[in-house]
């Protein structure tokens, strides 16, 4: 597996154990919803040591006049986000770093509260 595909797997795995999560946007899902996007990665490797440096971004939406319930749903993902264990579970695969990066939330252009909570990644495996 690609260094993405763990950071993939085990983000969206350690985030569905706090809260719904999805791997794709829903076409039929009550609001608000939660959509774990793909991560993007850059080799950072060094001798012995294969490594990569990217981000990863939870995007989040809703509906309705104020987004209080999206603002909730954000502190309790990028909260969770804090907790992500280092060990990836997958061919030796470790973070070496996770930190919020940016945190976004914007009305839509269809009455629709749009979040995003894009987080900067390091991870490494020893050869």
């Amino acid at each position: 597996m690609s260094a993405g595909t763990v950071l993939y797997a085990a983000t969206l795995a350690h985030l569905r154990r706090r809260t719904r999560v999805f791997a794709a946007p829903p076409l039929r899902a009550a609001m608000p919803r939660v959509t774990l996007d793909d991560p993007v990665l850059a080799a950072a490797d060094a001798s012995g040591v294969s490594g990569r440096v990217g981000t990863i971004a939870v995007t989040y939406t809703d509906v309705g006049e104020q987004p209080d319930r999206l603002r909730a749903l954000i502190v309790a993902v990028e909260t969770a986000m804090e907790a992500m264990p280092a060990d990836l579970g997958a061919e030796g695969w470790r973070l070496a770093g996770l930190r919020l990066a940016r945190s976004r939330l914007v009305r839509g252009k269809t009455e629709h509260w749009i979040g995003t909570s894009t987080f900067a990644v390091r991870m490494f495996r020893i050869n």
